[in-house]
């Protein structure tokens, strides 16, 4: 499932920003680098979805630069199609959070809109 949560990141990613094929390049072969760690830490339960649409540490902050480069670019992805779209990068966000929720894999911590934390 994360294979699929990856794909509809980068595909967005592709779409939202079409006319910087260079910088939508970098930013695809930088989230797609990260995958493995992420997964792994998502896996373990280091960290967690978040409802916002981003990585959160649930335990032992290893690998802080991995959440905070992903955050980043998840940021940067939600900015360029909040923009594309008409709406803010919030609201993108929650919206990601919620695919990212159903797509996620037993396991996974994840964030209700109330701020509260889950285990799927």
């Amino acid at each position: 499932m994360h294979n699929k949560t990856t794909l509809i990141i980068v595909m967005a990613l592709i779409v939202c920003l079409a006319g910087s094929s260079a910088f939508a390049g970098a930013l695809k072969d930088r989230i797609l680098a990260r995958k493995p760690a992420v997964a792994a830490m998502l896996a373990d339960g280091t960290v967690g979805e978040n409802n916002k649409g981003f990585l959160e540490f649930k335990g032992a902050q290893k690998q802080a630069d991995v959440v905070a480069a992903e955050n980043q670019d998840r940021a940067t992805v939600y900015q360029a199609i909040a923009k594309k779209t008409g709406t803010t990068s919030e609201l993108v966000g929650q919206r990601r959070a919620a695919k990212i929720a159903q797509s996620a894999p037993s396991g996974t911590w994840l964030q209700d809109s109330n701020g509260n934390w889950y285990k799927k």
